[in-house]
């Protein structure tokens, strides 16, 4: 079921995109909700899912290493969808967390219909990953 646009017209990740991309985003997100320790994802695991962190806040660790908190607005999975196939990282819920998720290929073909949308991902890509280039 879609989400309302205005739980992620503020994402920074959708910022200043249009009404009707943001409108057309949002539609393919559902929402999710995760208790305490809880994994979203496991690091090398199957990556079939974008995710926005709504409310609450993850854990993301790599090994036995914390390497970020996440909270509202964040986003992951990106990752596993374009460029390595595979979780990079294991996110825990750290509290209640209300995620919006979304599925890959959604997520893979509104980034091609949205080219804005695409660069800030790859953006993300090319951060989180240094050692992969974004397409």
């Amino acid at each position: 079921m879609a989400v309302d646009v205005s739980r992620i017209q503020n994402v920074p990740i959708f910022a200043d995109l249009s009404d009707a991309q943001v409108a057309a985003i949002a539609s393919r997100f559902e929402e999710r909700h995760v208790e305490p320790g809880h994994h979203l994802t496991q690091e090398g695991g199957g990556g079939y899912f974008f995710f926005v962190i709504d409310a609450g806040e993850a854990r993301v660790t790599k090994g036995h290493d914390t390497i970020a908190t996440f909270g509202p607005g964040d986003f992951f999975g990106e990752a596993a969808i374009f460029e390595t196939l595979r979780r990079t990282a294991t996110v825990t819920a750290t509290s209640p967390v209300i995620v919006l998720a979304m599925f890959g290929a959604d997520f893979a073909m509104l980034s091609d219909e949205i080219p804005e949308l695409k660069k800030r991902i790859d953006g993300a890509i090319a951060q989180r990953l240094p050692h992969t280039g974004s397409h």
